[in-house]
């Protein structure tokens, strides 16, 4: 039996969904980014059980085909941006059709009328937030991000940024460096 889960795109998450499938005495399952895999007999009790234990976690079972594609969308990006040491060198709508076996135009018109924006912006921000990440944790520098995340040039980075967040990386990083050296002085 697959289960689809809603928010899962993290591998705490994944570690969580394993430790209450644990929890409730299956053993033969597997789970991937966005699903789990169980090949235990699983009761309609244990089910429900599991449902409610990962709802308080902040993720969701879901099953239908809408959700399921939507929720896989993310999950490829979310995997494509922050699970790789450098962001592989591919076409993403080609991967996106390789991945999912749907015409890329039919997984734009969907992922658009659900969440309210395009592929291509959710992909932006993800990215963005990953930068951010690198930024503030990593003693790298935008060149060295922008190389990592597979942006044609460290100005398309900065302009990407400053577009999504106002400021430019650099200034960016300098206000979390402000901001926490004020904190560590008080």
């Amino acid at each position: 039996m697959k289960l689809f889960i809603q928010n899962m795109a993290c591998i705490r998450c994944m570690k969580i969904v394993e430790y209450e499938l644990k929890k409730l005495g299956i053993k033969d399952f597997t789970v991937h980014s966005g699903e789990a895999e169980i090949r235990d007999n699983i009761s309609e009790e244990q089910l429900e059980i599991f449902k409610l234990s990962i709802q308080n976690l902040g993720l969701e079972l879901i099953n239908d085909k809408t959700s399921i594609i939507i929720e896989k969308i993310k999950n490829i990006i979310v995997e494509l941006v922050y699970q790789h040491e450098e962001a592989p060198k591919i076409n993403f709508s080609d991967h996106l059709i390789k991945k999912l076996g749907y015409d890329y135009k039919y997984l734009s018109n969907l992922f658009s009328a659900s969440q309210g924006i395009s592929i291509e912006k959710f992909l932006i921000k993800q990215r963005i937030e990953r930068v951010k990440e690198m930024l503030i944790y990593n003693d790298i520098s935008i060149n060295e991000i922008s190389y990592k995340l597979n942006y044609s040039s460290v100005a398309h980075l900065s302009g990407q940024f400053k577009k999504e967040t106002g400021l430019t990386p650099s200034y960016f990083k300098q206000l979390h460096n402000k901001t926490l050296s004020k904190a560590v002085n008080q």
